[in-house]
């Protein structure tokens, strides 16, 4: 039976969305909530949220709700899925009543597969009545971080969802969210009452993501180069506020790039407008205020530029994973400047204390996370409460720290005062307060506390409060301190820590960056991804995609996404078969909108005399080696290599030679079984990121831009077999 499902679930997901294999943690996911089980989705933006929920509400009797904070958001899902041919539709204030009694009579009638509604919609008695007698297969909450009042965006119509979906009867509930730290993690599952439901916590690291951090020095020069260092591309530039926005626009339009404002002060008509514009590619970069956000699904936005400093940690991820959700090239810069700060504070004087408290918080954390020079993607993994493994973003490179690393020393003796000040404090205080102790500071806090008694004050008085605050930090990072996640700001003794303190090992620290001057650190060149594939047929292609969009009034990456066009533009599909072998390409976009995509290709084909795919494996099909099918067996039984080489009296290396002319031939082998007798997993992913970026797949030029790894050309030949077999063939 599990079997059974199993095939369904992944025919279904090549048939509707065109993918062959489902990513991280998706399909347990839908098992889920196929089985009825209520489920919490901790999952980052980009890495396929809403497959979730959309794939079992296709495969399940009846109607999913799901509950949306963004108009414009649910406009677009609702439109991708119709493209798709799902009936979804939306519930919201934009409609007029003739449509919103069609939708209801929809639904009724068990036509529509997936309901959208804003929460304010969700609360009018009216349509709590019209779903009561509906057939609903579950509910699903996105942005659920919403819910939260220590979450980034916090609004008051969520905490109500659960009363009111108590009404429409025991419905399960699929609670899902890119940002959420263990502590808005904990609100939501009591707010909805589904402590006990599965959980399912993905990795927070976007690896295709650049993280960069530059002073506010000559902004907007920078800004204006930066952007013309992205031609042609897809970009969102963010601002503090609506004036702001306006002045930015205007200033790129008057450098010849395509851009117009987005924010809630803009004219409806006009809002949309540059909305649909940004999606259908008439202009390139959007300019949005930080506060409104954007609500958009767009793929391939190639960069996401702060040009304020935005108010927390989680709206800076949830807003930078904007960029490069197809997987590919994403640029994320931030324009840091501390008076950014300190306006930001000022906005929130007229707030309530523990609401004003809370905000100085994230504020706090948001200028650590700028002003630090330790690993970016290191810095926000522990936001979230997840380690990263390196302390560095490895051989890539993907942050300006680990590009261009800081001065490091030796910190031993700063962090044991560091970790001395939280255990006499008694562990209940945060990082302003203990850097204030260790310097000797005298206030009223201090004071009342009698923390000017203690062994540890005073000890740190000859460095700044900067230095201190920083070396807190990278003992956070550490793992020598922990956050309390009972009590926002208050930092703990890890066990870590604790056994530090009573056996102080070498710590190497990190100095921070000083971004009152220019930071010469910070990298001016952008990253420029690698192309394998044919640019002028892909531009081709993009071109045919943006006519087919506007004929059909869609955005052109409903039609087919970036990577899907970069593949045609690698394997040149002439046929409707060949052309399903492509991935995110399904049966049903292959039946509305394939048939131009071929005729294009074959033309170009024909014109540019190319030879594609399909062509080499039939003029490979007489088999130039007496031992091609033996081979193949022999692997498909998973013998090892040296038993086949020894059985046919050949050497190692002219068996790799006969498995390679199979390979190009157009067949798949898998060698799973034999690469990981010999090679780990880290090997592997490195061998196969290096072939996926390369230019070429020359075994000496891999062996000439890998020598300082210490790869074997056995290893290299093999890994080469295995990325063609699964990638090309």
């Amino acid at each position: 039976m599990l079997i059974e499902q199993k095939d369904q679930l992944r025919e279904k997901l090549k048939e509707v969305f065109g993918y062959g294999q489902f990513r991280g943690n998706q399909e347990a996911i839908i098992n889920n909530i196929m089985k009825g089980t209520s489920t919490f989705v901790i999952m980052p933006t980009g890495a396929g949220k809403s497959l979730c929920y959309q794939l079992p509400a296709i495969l399940q009797e009846g109607t999913a709700i799901v509950i949306s904070p963004l108009i414009a958001l649910m406009k677009n899902q609702v439109d991708q899925l119709n493209a798709l041919g799902i009936n979804a539709q939306f519930l919201n204030s934009t409609l007029s009543k003739a449509e919103i009694n069609r939708v209801k009579r929809e639904t009724l009638n068990g036509i529509i597969k997936l309901l959208y509604v804003a929460p304010e919609s969700l609360t009018k008695p009216d349509n709590v009545n019209f779903l009561s007698q509906s057939q609903i297969s579950f509910a699903a909450i996105d942005e659920a971080h919403c819910i939260s009042e220590w979450g980034h965006d916090f609004r008051p119509e969520y905490r109500k969802i659960k009363s009111i979906l108590e009404k429409l009867g025991d419905l399960p509930i699929i609670a899902l969210t890119a940002t959420a730290t263990p502590k808005v993690q904990l609100d939501i599952q009591r707010n909805l009452q589904m402590e006990d439901a599965h959980v399912f916590k993905s990795s927070f690291n976007r690896k295709n993501l650049y993280y960069e951090v530059r002073s506010k020095q000559d902004i907007k020069k920078q800004l204006v180069k930066f952007v013309k260092g992205h031609h042609g591309k897809s970009g969102i530039v963010y601002c503090l506020s609506r004036k702001k926005v306006e002045e930015i626009a205007e200033l790129l339009r008057v450098n010849d790039i395509k851009a117009q404002p987005y924010h809630a002060g803009l004219d409806p008509s006009v809002r949309v407008k540059n909305q649909d514009d940004f999606l259908n590619e008439e202009i390139d970069v959007i300019v949005a205020t930080i506060a409104f956000g954007m609500g958009i699904d767009k793929p391939d936005v190639r960069f996401v530029v702060h040009y304020d400093t935005p108010k927390s940690v989680e709206g800076y991820y949830q807003e930078t994973g904007r960029a490069g959700r197809d997987g590919l090239e994403g640029n994320c810069l931030m324009f840091y400047s501390y008076n950014d700060i300190i306006k930001l504070e000022k906005f929130n004087k007229d707030k309530p204390v523990t609401e004003r408290e809370n905000a100085k918080i994230l504020l706090e954390e948001i200028a650590s996370y700028a002003e630090s020079s330790v690993c970016r993607r290191q810095q926000l993994l522990h936001y979230f409460g997840e380690t990263y493994l390196n302390d560095h973003c490895g051989k890539t490179m993907w942050c300006d720290n680990c590009r261009y690393p800081k001065e490091k020393f030796e910190g031993k003796d700063y962090v044991s005062v560091a970790l001395n000040a939280v255990s006499e404090t008694s562990q209940r205080f945060g990082i302003r307060h203990l850097s204030n102790v260790i310097r000797g500071i005298s206030n009223q806090y201090i004071e009342s506390y009698k923390h000017s008694e203690l062994p540890v004050y005073g000890q740190g008085h000859s460095e700044s409060e900067e230095f201190w605050c920083s070396v807190l930090r990278q003992s956070l990072l550490q793992e020598y301190l922990q956050k309390d996640f009972e009590k926002v700001g208050v930092l703990k003794l890890s066990q870590k820590g604790e056994k530090f303190l009573k056996d102080p090992q070498s710590v190497i620290l990190s100095k921070d960056h000083e971004y009152g001057e220019h930071d010469d650190t910070a990298p001016s060149n952008e990253i420029i991804a690698r192309k394998s594939y044919d640019t002028a047929l892909f531009e081709l292609l993009k071109g045919l995609r943006k006519k087919i969009a506007r004929q059909r009034e869609l955005p052109p990456y409903v039609i087919f996404q970036d990577p899907s066009l970069q593949e045609m533009a690698v394997t040149y599909p002439t046929t409707k078969e060949e052309l399903g072998q492509i991935n995110g390409v399904g049966q049903g976009k292959i039946s509305k909108f394939g048939e131009p995509f071929i005729k294009a290709i074959k033309q170009y084909v024909e014109e540019n005399d190319i030879t594609t795919a399909s062509d080499v494996v039939i003029k490979s099909a007489i088999n130039k080696s007496k031992n091609k099918i033996f081979i193949i067996q022999q692997i498909d039984r998973k013998v090892d290599l040296e038993e086949i080489a020894e059985s046919k009296n050949m050497k190692m290396e002219e068996l790799l030679g006969e498995i390679e002319q199979i390979c190009y031939s157009g067949t798949k082998l898998n060698l799973d079984y034999y690469v990981e007798q010999i090679m780990d997993d880290e090997r592997q992913d490195d061998l196969y990121d290096y072939f996926m970026d390369a230019e070429t797949d020359s075994i000496s030029l891999a062996m000439k831009e890998l020598e300082e790894e210490d790869y074997s050309e056995e290893e290299l030949r093999l890994m080469r077999i295995k990325f063609l077999s699964e990638y090309a063939n």
